[in-house]
């Protein structure tokens, strides 16, 4: 056995580490190792200034190999039949697939979202100590899927209910599609002139932002088109108060996973 994201970066002395324990497996290992590479190729300063720049967002252009994509798409694969879909008037309409799945059915997807060097990259551009989401988040790691004509999602912040603050990571792994991320950086700020980016999310590039800044999109999907992108949460503390995580299960219900999925989620996660 081998421990996958064994200490929290950062973490204050004699805090809990946060553990993910798998069975060793030579893919799994692999996948790590050229994760770890992939990050040694990057200028870590200068993205960490290009995302203080833009207002805590930075995107990194086919940040993973398809080496590594192709794995995760292979557990795309493997999760499609659990696909929910769900359609809100005039704000979003297409599939999710929730962490409660993933975590039983997609080992090499849960081995980036809590490989220690690729959170100690999220802290490192950041600043701030951020840690995976707990087990009881549905929406820790997911998967959407835009495979119908019109599926989209209308501008919205990713609010967090947490108490700490809550980032976001998107990760593209199927792009045949005309559809774009649409990024409104400085929304909020009266001193910035606003900036609109429209971005396609190639296989393997990654989005880091802060949920509660950016104002962002997904514009709809033309006919024979498809698109599947990973979301990975961190979050500073993950603590909720029970009102407030009562009110994310039932967003993540109706506008995401399902009653069935998000209530109905198994005892003990595989490796919790």
């Amino acid at each position: 056995m081998y421990h996958i994201g064994a200490v929290i970066p950062g973490a204050p002395p004699g805090e809990r580490e946060r553990e993910e324990t798998v069975t060793s497996h030579p893919v799994l290992d692999s996948l790590r190792d050229e994760v770890t590479r992939a990050i040694a190729r990057l200028d870590v300063g200068a993205v960490r200034a290009r995302y203080w720049a833009q207002n805590e967002f930075v995107c990194l252009e086919r940040f993973l190999p398809r080496s590594v994509v192709d794995r995760f798409v292979e557990e795309v694969e493997r999760v499609r039949p659990s696909i929910h879909r769900n359609y809100i008037p005039k704000h979003k309409k297409g599939g999710s697939v929730s962490y409660y799945t993933l975590a039983a059915a997609a080992p090499a997807i849960l081995a980036l979202y809590r490989t220690s060097a690729f959170i100690d990259l999220l802290v490192r551009v950041t600043g701030r100590r951020v840690m995976p989401c707990p087990d009881s988040d549905p929406h820790a790691c997911a998967l959407y899927f835009y495979t119908e004509p019109g599926d989209h999602i209308g501008f919205h912040y990713d609010t967090s209910y947490y108490r700490g603050t809550r980032y976001t990571v998107l990760l593209g792994l199927v792009e045949r599609s005309s559809s774009r991320l649409v990024a409104q950086l400085f929304k909020d700020d009266p001193s910035r002139a606003p900036v609109e980016l429209r971005l396609q999310t190639h296989p393997g590039t990654l989005v880091l932002f802060n949920g509660d800044t950016l104002w962002h999109a997904i514009t709809p999907l033309g006919q024979d088109e498809e698109r599947v992108s990973l979301t990975m949460e961190y979050v500073t503390d993950p603590t909720m108060r029970p009102l407030k995580r009562f009110v994310s299960n039932m967003k993540d219900a109706i506008a995401y996973f399902g009653f069935r999925a998000v209530f109905r989620r198994p005892s003990r996660l595989p490796g919790g």
